[in-house]
């Protein structure tokens, strides 16, 4: 008998052993290839797991660089998306290699910030390497293998069965030092990929929501369960230990932004993002930094007020 390489961990008879050749020249011809644990390239953060894969079928290469997870909701709101995409951006314009599920919504807002960062991304998928799921991204994991790696420890002619995408979470979690979570419900599969995180020694952080979103349940309760907030990806890569980049930051912009909220009235996000010429992430970091100073309350219903006087 001889071992599968194409199914870690089975064994074929001679017979299928005389295919698995052309079997592996078709995986090769799309850019594919077995990397069994241990093997040189294997990422580092996966062999420790107290559940490692047996190997990955790899597509790229998995950059050696800090690594942050952003996971979150398939059913993201307009600001989950945008918050989602901006992190992606920022993180990977200092260095940072985003790591997440490619599935709708925060997944792939976030490599798409990426991507626009310039890179690099990594998709973990829940399927074989031959089964783009959902089929609608295969043009972004085109772009996800250029400048990163599309990963799945799933064989050929697998289907993205739904208890694939929590065994899959372990390896979006043990590719991350972080796990950065977006928007979630209280079921949903970022918190899977959060308490894994925990369970391995993993930091995770949590982006503020809305009280009155069911999105923020999940973020929320990690945030009162004592993970780290995130205003912006400066709170990520200061965990990371790297240096945030210098310039033209929150400071030299928030008196623009207050002055975009006129006194005694109360705004939503968008009203004062569009008021200040901003995006809805770009002005909820400094909603989130202003409030945090005492120039700004938030209403019940989550629009902010200026303060009559600054509040410290």
């Amino acid at each position: 008998m001889l071992a599968d390489p194409l199914h870690p961990g089975a064994e074929v008879d001679e017979a299928i052993a005389d295919r698995l050749p052309a079997v592996e020249s078709t995986l090769a011809a799309s850019g594919w290839r077995w990397l069994g644990c241990g093997e040189p390239g294997f990422p580092a953060g996966l062999a420790v797991l107290s559940d490692p894969p047996l190997g990955l079928f790899v597509r790229g290469r998995v950059p050696a660089a800090p690594c942050a997870a952003v996971v979150g909701s398939r059913h993201a709101s307009a600001y989950g998306r945008e918050v989602a995409e901006h992190l992606g951006r920022e993180l990977a314009a200092a260095g940072v290699c985003v790591v997440s599920g490619m599935a709708r919504g925060v997944d792939a807002a976030a490599h798409r910030g990426a991507l626009a960062g310039g890179g690099p991304t990594v998709a973990v998928w829940g399927a074989g390497p031959d089964r783009v799921y959902p089929k609608e991204h295969a043009a972004l994991a085109e772009e996800i293998a250029a400048a990163g790696a599309l990963v799945t420890e799933y064989p050929l002619g697998t289907a993205p069965l739904p208890h694939h995408f929590p065994e899959r979470n372990r390896l979006i979690a043990g590719l991350a030092q972080i796990v950065v979570v977006v928007e979630a419900d209280e079921r949903s599969g970022a918190l899977v990929t959060a308490r894994l995180a925990l369970d391995e020694g993993r930091e995770v952080m949590a982006v503020p929501g809305s009280v009155f979103s069911r999105l923020s349940a999940g973020p929320n309760g990690l945030l009162r369960a004592g993970a780290a907030p995130v205003l912006s990806a400066a709170d990520v890569l200061a965990v990371l230990g790297l240096p945030v980049a210098t310039g033209a930051g929150a400071g030299d912009e928030e008196p623009d932004l207050l002055a975009a909220l006129p006194r005694g009235e109360a705004m939503s996000v968008e009203h004062v993002a569009a008021a200040a010429d901003k995006t809805v992430a770009e002005a909820l970091e400094l909603l989130l930094r202003l409030e945090l100073d005492g120039w700004l309350v938030r209403e019940a219903d989550g629009r902010y007020r200026r303060t009559a006087a600054r509040r410290r």
